[in-house]
C-alpha cells in the first residue's frame, strides 16, 4: 500500500492527470456553486413558520444566503466525496490509462476502455452508492457528534466500504467481463476496503481531499495490478 501511494503521488505532475484533476475540480465546484445558489433561491422568502397561527417568520434575502451558505458547508462536508468520485468517474478511464501506460504497459496494451456511457453509469453508480451509504448513517452521524472522534471514525468507516468498490470499478472495467467483476468482489473485499479507507482518509485532509479522487483512482490502478500480478 505504501508503494502503491508513493507511486500514486509520484505521478501527479503528469500532463494527462493534471488535465483530469482540472477538470473534475471545476466541474466538481460548479455543481456545488449550482446546489448553494438553488438552496439560497428555495429558501429566500419561504415562511416555515406558517404552520404556528398568527405567526410569521419569513426568511430575507440576507438569511436565505446565510442559511444556503451553511447547508452548502454541510453538504461539502457530507456529499464532496460522492461528487467529487462521481465526477472523476466521468474522466476515470483517463487517470487509469495514465497510470497502466506509465507502470503497467503490457495490461494498457490489452486493455478495452469502457464508453462513455460505461463511464457514465460509472460515474452515477459511486455517487448514487457513497450519497445513499451516508444518508443511511446521518443519524448516527449525529448521534456521534456528542463524541469527539466518533463522526470521523464512522465517516472511514462508511465511505471506505463504497469507496473501495468504485475506485476497483474504474480499474477493472478496462480487464474484466462484468461476471468476472462480480466474481471477485468477494475474495477482493479486503484489499478493496483498504484501498477505500485510505481515499477516505485523505479526503478529511485539507487540501489533499482536492486531490484525492485522483489519487484514488492511481491508488486503486497499483492495488488492482499489483494483486493480479
Amino acid at each position: 500500500m505504501v508503494r502503491a501511494l508513493s507511486l500514486s503521488v509520484g505521478q501527479l505532475s503528469d500532463r494527462r492527470i493534471l488535465r483530469v484533476l482540472a477538470r473534475s475540480l471545476a466541474l466538481t465546484l460548479a455543481i456545488f456553486t449550482l446546489l448553494g445558489l438553488g438552496l439560497r433561491w428555495a429558501l429566500t422568502g419561504r415562511d416555515p413558520c406558517a404552520l404556528i397561527p398568527d405567526y410569521t417568520c419569513v426568511i430575507g434575502s440576507a438569511e436565505g444566503s446565510i442559511a444556503a451558505t451553511l447547508l452548502t458547508i454541510l453538504g461539502l462536508w457530507l456529499l464532496f466525496p460522492a461528487i467529487a468520485v462521481g465526477v472523476i468517474g466521468l474522466f476515470s478511464d483517463e487517470v487509469v490509462a495514465a497510470v497502466e501506460a506509465r507502470h503497467y504497459p503490457a495490461e494498457a496494451a490489452r486493455a478495452k476502455p469502457p464508453n462513455w456511457r460505461e463511464g457514465l453509469r460509472l460515474g452515477l453508480g459511486s455517487a448514487g452508492r457513497l450519497i445513499g451509504y451516508n444518508l443511511i448513517a446521518l443519524p448516527f452521524y449525529l448521534l456521534l457528534l456528542l463524541t469527539a472522534i466518533g463522526p470521523v471514525a464512522l465517516f472511514l468507516i462508511v465511505n471506505a466500504i463504497a469507496l473501495g468498490r468504485d475506485l476497483d470499478d474504474m480499474v477493472a472495467v478496462r480487464h474484466l467481463d462484468p461476471a468476472q467483476r462480480k466474481a471477485r468482489l468477494g475474495p477482493t473485499r479486503g484489499g478493496r476496503a483498504l484501498t477505500g479507507l485510505v481515499a477516505a482518509g485523505l479526503f478529511l485532509i485539507p487540501v489533499l481531499n482536492l486531490l484525492a479522487p485522483v489519487l484514488g483512482a492511481a491508488l486503486a490502478t497499483h492495488r488492482f495490478h499489483g494483486r493480479r500480478g
